[in-house]
């Protein structure tokens, strides 16, 4: 319901013409859509992070589930579908990684020998944060993001940021405490989990 809702409010002041068709992920045709384009790249992420075949295809279909179950939660106007779905893969990964740790000796039942492997993959779970982060930056006022970028991406004092963009230094600060609230608010809009 929330899905077709979401479809009028956007094809508003737009021609009906200019709207691709999008059965939303309430729909078989849609999840089946969704899992297509995005379903190999969530494997093969969840299979990096976790190490285990069996593993990385439970959680792909953990993900498709949730996704359907949330589908009335997924608004375009706040992320791709393509974050959408991978802060859940995220979601569903740190559940699992988890889940072994407080029971080892079961990934022991199901598991060939050792294959070397020790971690889970941070880089992969880097890239995945730093496309969250992004998309979740690019939904602050620009003054925000650029307060919040200066300071904390490039480490820059506040006082040279309020001199280069000609503010005092409490706007600086006021910039970057009022867009790192709006940060959170937004990756929480994501579905992103601390």
């Amino acid at each position: 319901m929330m899905m077709a809702r979401r479809r009028g409010l956007r094809s508003v002041g737009s021609p009906p013409e200019a709207l691709p068709p999008d059965p939303g992920l309430d729909t078989e045709a849609g999840l089946r859509a969704a899992y297509s384009a995005h379903g190999p790249e969530i494997y093969r992420y969840a299979l990096r992070q976790l190490g285990d075949d069996g593993g990385a295809q439970e959680a792909v279909q953990e993900v498709f589930l949730r996704a359907w179950r949330r589908a009335d939660s997924y608004d375009p106007s706040l992320a791709s579908l393509r974050v959408w779905l991978f802060a859940i893969a995220r979601n569903v990964v740190v559940d699992e990684i988890r889940r072994l740790n407080v029971r080892p000796w079961r990934r022991q039942l199901t598991d060939e020998p050792e294959s070397g492997r020790d971690s889970i993959g941070p880089a992969e779970d880097t890239l995945v944060d730093t496309w969250l982060v992004e998309e979740a930056l690019r939904r602050l006022r620009p003054e925000h993001r650029q307060a919040i970028v200066q300071a904390y991406l490039r480490g820059r004092p506040h006082a040279e940021i309020a001199a280069e963009a000609g503010v005092p230094v409490g706007t600086i600060r006021s910039r970057v405490f009022y867009g790192l609230k709006a940060l959170r608010l937004a990756m929480d809009e994501m579905g992103v989990e601390p």
